[in-house]
């Protein structure tokens, strides 16, 4: 069965796939064992000289591979080269950091010698989306990678020719055939490919209804799982706050990537004794995003991936003001229901019981909640099942550092900044955003047998 990849700016088709059948699924998992068995028994050293060929071949294929994910899924052009090179910083962090990670662990006991090694297990299938199609591949690819596992890449349907084009850069720096593929799967392939014996793990980011059926998959077959799941992020505004950092930090957030992010800043969560004033500056930054064709330099928001994921987000914001929520800036007057494009929305008076709390708005969709003091917005901020990222902005940084640290049940707080993923520091959260991390050193670990070993 064939699919088209179809450009969202101009609903003009750019190539057209097949999915691979079962046999060939089934030879390529096969294929990527054999692999394993030599790349597991290099040294780390070994395999870090490999993804330093990966590092020259992003770097060198940075525009080409940015034309053509902003064609795919809409991102504007500086954003998508932001992508690969945040991509090149993080590589260049594992290859400087994996030896001394991935090093034995010398523990004392009433043995003689007694440590723990960190070994690969064989094939981590990686089921990916489509919102940062370079990034989230890699993340996962480079670390479990190097800690001596061979990745193989389900990708989302409507990113094939930036998978296309990762994969060649692979191919072409002479990386290890098979240590890094990729299969062309549907949703219905995804249950024989997590039945293979050879598939020692799996991680999965996405909507939160398709991870729990991933993490049921998983669990099924006893494959460990890592889960990135949704977010509904929560920004703390604090009456102390410097509010021209908090209004230019939250609408940052909300908006790049078309507000197709699953750690953006989705609950604005305002003292009310500062909240005319936030809201003033807050939409003055909204109204001066520059909507349009994201090949364009100057542009700052762009289509939304899918027509299907628009309308999803346009029933959310009707639904939300159904219920008493109120448009300040954009909305459905300035929807045209025939493209991709949804204008940059901020709603006010958003409450429980209002898709626009309790669900992730997945595109360009901000909302301000009123609090009445810091324990209030604490209480709304984790009056959420999600528990992906969070912000806290106050003056007083003790005071947003014990709020950020023992009161927000999220994975992560950044405090005067909006959150966002660092090679150096854990990432992925709790309750329904998901299970395990990604980065930092803890990425490596995910994937690997914790290996005792004891000489008596």
């Amino acid at each position: 069965m064939s699919f088209c990849t179809i450009n969202p700016f101009n609903n003009k088709k750019i190539a057209e796939f097949k999915f691979d059948s079962n046999n060939t699924i089934d030879e390529k998992i096969k294929i990527s064992h054999e692999a394993f068995l030599g790349w597991t028994n290099l040294n780390v050293e070994n395999r870090i000289e490999y993804v330093e060929k990966i590092i020259d071949g992003l770097d060198s294929k940075k525009l080409e591979l940015a034309n053509i994910c902003t064609k795919e899924m809409g991102k504007p052009i500086k954003q998508s080269i932001a992508e690969i090179e945040k991509c090149i910083l993080m590589a260049k962090y594992y290859c400087e950091n994996s030896s001394n990670f991935l090093r034995p662990e010398m523990i004392k006991t009433k043995f003689s010698k007694s440590y723990i090694a960190y070994k690969g297990q064989g094939v981590i299938l990686g089921i990916m989306p489509w919102n940062f199609p370079y990034w989230q591949v890699l993340r996962f690819a480079i670390p479990t990678m190097l800690a001596g596992n061979t990745v193989l890449i389900k990708h989302a349907p409507n990113v094939q020719a930036s998978q296309k084009l990762l994969q060649e850069v692979f191919d072409n720096c002479d990386f290890p055939p098979s240590v890094f593929s990729t299969v062309i799967a549907d949703i219905d392939q995804i249950k024989n490919i997590a039945k293979n014996d050879y598939i020692r793990g799996i991680s999965f980011t996405g909507s939160e209804k398709a991870g729990r059926s991933v993490g049921e998959l998983a669990g099924k077959n006893l494959k460990k799982c890592v889960l990135e799941l949704g977010g509904s992020d929560p920004y703390l505004v604090l009456s102390d706050a410097d509010i021209n950092l908090a209004a230019k930090s939250c609408a940052d957030s909300r908006f790049i990537n078309n507000g197709q992010s699953c750690v953006a800043a989705k609950r604005w969560i305002v003292s009310k004794d500062i909240k005319e004033k936030f809201t003033e500056l807050v939409s003055e930054n909204i109204n001066n995003l520059k909507m349009g064709n994201p090949l364009a330099e100057d542009i700052q928001i762009g289509p939304m991936a899918r027509k299907d994921l628009k309308d999803e987000l346009a029933l959310q914001v009707e639904n939300s003001l159904s219920l008493g929520a109120k448009v300040l800036v954009g909305g459905p007057s300035e929807n045209n229901p025939n493209d991709c494009f949804y204008p940059p929305t901020l709603l006010d008076n958003v409450k429980e019981g209002q898709p626009a709390f309790d669900e992730e708005l997945f595109g360009p969709v901000a909302t301000i909640i009123t609090a009445n003091n810091d324990e209030h917005a604490i209480e709304l901020a984790n009056k959420s099942r999600y528990g992906l990222g969070g912000a806290v902005f106050s003056r007083n940084i003790e005071k947003a550092e014990e709020i950020a640290r023992d009161k927000i049940d999220t994975g992560g707080v950044y405090i005067n900044d909006f959150y966002k993923s660092v090679p150096e520091l854990p990432f992925g959260g709790v309750k329904a955003s998901g299970i395990g991390r990604e980065l930092s050193k803890n990425a490596l670990f995910e994937f690997v047998n914790i290996k005792t070993i004891v000489i008596a």
